[in-house]
């Protein structure tokens, strides 16, 4: 599955380079219209946001290549369930937020993309 991890890691690129930009169209790109990002709210409960109502926070904020933020994207690590089903571990920063990201990839139509993404942040002053 070796050229599979590369196209994974090619959409990897595409969202990490969408995100430090505040580009919907490349997080288009990576994200399927259908996609969904999960986290646990300050109060310990489930929040889920659609792709739209993410892209609208995205769109609303300064991105990190405007403000001159260093980059520190990394692939933790790509695993596989099965020829169309991966699951990728990434961490990522726009600070004064560092995220851990856990992103479920389906190759759909005969592309991957990302169909859902469970993150944690930490915020980080100074």
């Amino acid at each position: 599955m070796s050229s599979e991890v590369v196209a994974i890691e090619k959409v990897l690129q595409v969202y990490f380079d969408g995100l430090y930009e505040g580009d919907t169209k490349k997080l288009g790109e990576a994200f399927h219209p259908s996609a969904h990002l999960y986290s646990a709210d300050a109060g310990g409960k489930a929040a889920d946001l659609p792709r739209a109502d993410w892209f609208k926070a995205v769109e609303s904020r300064p991105s990190g290549k405007a403000k001159g933020s260093a980059r520190a994207d990394r692939i933790v690590s790509i695993d596989f369930a099965g020829p169309a089903t991966a699951f990728a571990k990434v961490e990522c920063q726009l600070p004064p937020r560092y995220f851990t990201d856990y992103l479920t990839l389906l190759k759909v139509d005969g592309r991957w993309q990302v169909i859902s993404k469970s993150f944690h942040a930490v915020t980080k002053e100074g």
